[in-house]
């Protein structure tokens, strides 16, 4: 059964170089893109190549200038921003590459903030997960205290906090070295695999991208970029 199903996707921004003033740069031109419940696969990009912006439209994060996406069976394209709000906060789990954690909250206290807009506040829960990506000692230490490999374990645990049908992730071992990026993929996958997520990974790093048995190049389906 198909979790997302996007047609016509378009988004351009106003050029930032005043000799093209009012023109427009595309960035996104996807005709089709969708996959499964429960589906993991990876989209491979340079950098520059229109991945996060592709994932913002997703999420509801950005409305794309034209186009349709469907999650769940509902064109949230169509939907005001604050409704993109709520359904991202209910059903979608977002992996940032920077972690996105506040800096004067516990790894606890960030998971459980994850949670303020979905379906309910559940701080067992939320250790349950911390206690999933190897954190358990670490529950009350401030991001500062946390090595760089902890804190995307910490990012991790929020996206999951709220059970979500989707999970976006932007380059999220972008910071890591390889072998904590190894680590970070696997424990991703596993997560979603347990909660039956679907998946969604934008990635340049070939060791990342062999993880996967699904792999879309974001070049040949992303006519912005040809």
């Amino acid at each position: 059964m198909e979790i997302l199903k996007n047609k016509g996707l378009k988004k351009s921004y106003l050029s930032p170089d005043p000799k093209e003033k009012g023109e427009r740069n595309s960035v996104i031109d996807i005709s089709q893109f969708s996959m499964n419940a429960g589906e993991q696969m990876a989209l491979k990009g340079s950098s520059g190549s229109g991945k996060t912006t592709f994932l913002n439209l997703i999420s509801g994060i950005l409305k794309p200038d034209s186009g349709e996406i469907f999650f769940l069976d509902q064109n949230i394209a169509s939907l005001s921003e604050s409704k993109r709000d709520q359904i991202r906060a209910k059903y979608m789990g977002y992996v940032f590459q920077t972690f996105n954690l506040l800096q004067g909250y516990t790894a606890l206290e960030n998971v459980v903030m994850g949670m303020m807009f979905g379906q309910r506040i559940d701080p067992a829960k939320a250790q349950s997960l911390l206690e999933k990506v190897n954190l358990k000692d670490r529950m009350n230490y401030l991001p500062r205290q946390l090595s760089v490999g902890q804190q995307q374990r910490v990012s991790v645990a929020r996206a999951l906090a709220n059970g979500p049908k989707l999970v976006l992730a932007d380059e999220p071992t972008g910071n890591l070295d390889q072998t904590h990026a190894a680590e970070t993929i696997d424990l991703i996958k596993n997560i979603c695999r347990d909660n039956n997520a679907a998946l969604l990974l934008v990635t340049h790093d070939p060791h990342v991208l062999e993880k996967f048995a699904r792999i879309e190049d974001l070049a040949k389906i992303n006519h912005a970029a040809k």
